[in-house]
């Protein structure tokens, strides 16, 4: 049914001569050119007007707005950057002076270590020496009581061996004189 209209709608444009014009083109018609300029003046005057006076501002003030907040954004940024190159310099100063005061600490550590090993050190130095002194002391009296020790033990044994092998016992001085006597040669050697 659309399609017969539309046929017929068509058909009956072709038969009256809707689209023709009756010498041409009106626009080329020297009689039409008085209107065509009243109108094409008017129309373009009120784009004109109405361009320049409602829709330019608008756009040269969102212009203005967006170039002055990429300026101020900017600005901004270089004050952050000046900023944060402060900051990055102050860091720095204070990582340096941080180094600085820790080799410091380390150093004095270390000399203070020093100086207590040192100081324990000859203490304990000083504590072996004492001990040694004192070792060498009861050795010294170690052998010499030792001697009277071991001249009273060679006396007994002297004393058993002469009265097992002669069978009679001889006198305790003489065995003693005669032990003295021997030790006294000999005692160069062992102390």
């Amino acid at each position: 049914m659309k399609s017969f209209l539309t046929m017929f709608i068509a058909l009956s444009a072709i038969n009256t001569d809707l689209y023709a014009a009756e010498a041409g083109m009106p626009q080329l018609d020297p009689t039409y050119w008085a209107s065509q300029g009243f109108w094409l003046i008017l129309i373009f005057t009120i784009l004109y007007i109405s361009i320049s006076k409602f829709y330019l501002p608008k756009i040269k003030d969102n212009l203005d707005n967006r170039e002055n907040k990429i300026k101020e954004d900017l600005e901004n940024a270089n004050k952050f950057k000046e900023q944060s190159e402060t900051k990055l310099k102050e860091y720095e100063i204070i990582l340096e002076n941080a180094k600085k005061e820790v080799s410091k600490i380390h150093f004095e550590s270390k000399n203070i270590l020093d100086k207590e090993i040192q100081s324990k050190k000859d203490i304990i130095e000083k504590e072996i020496e004492k001990e040694l002194v004192k070792a060498q002391k009861d050795i010294i009296e170690l052998k010499k009581n030792s001697i009277s020790s071991i001249q009273k033990i060679s006396e007994n044994i002297v004393a058993n061996i002469i009265e097992n092998i002669s069978g009679e016992k001889l006198n305790e001085s003489s065995i003693r004189a005669a032990v003295e006597d021997i030790s006294k040669k000999n005692i160069g050697k062992y102390l």
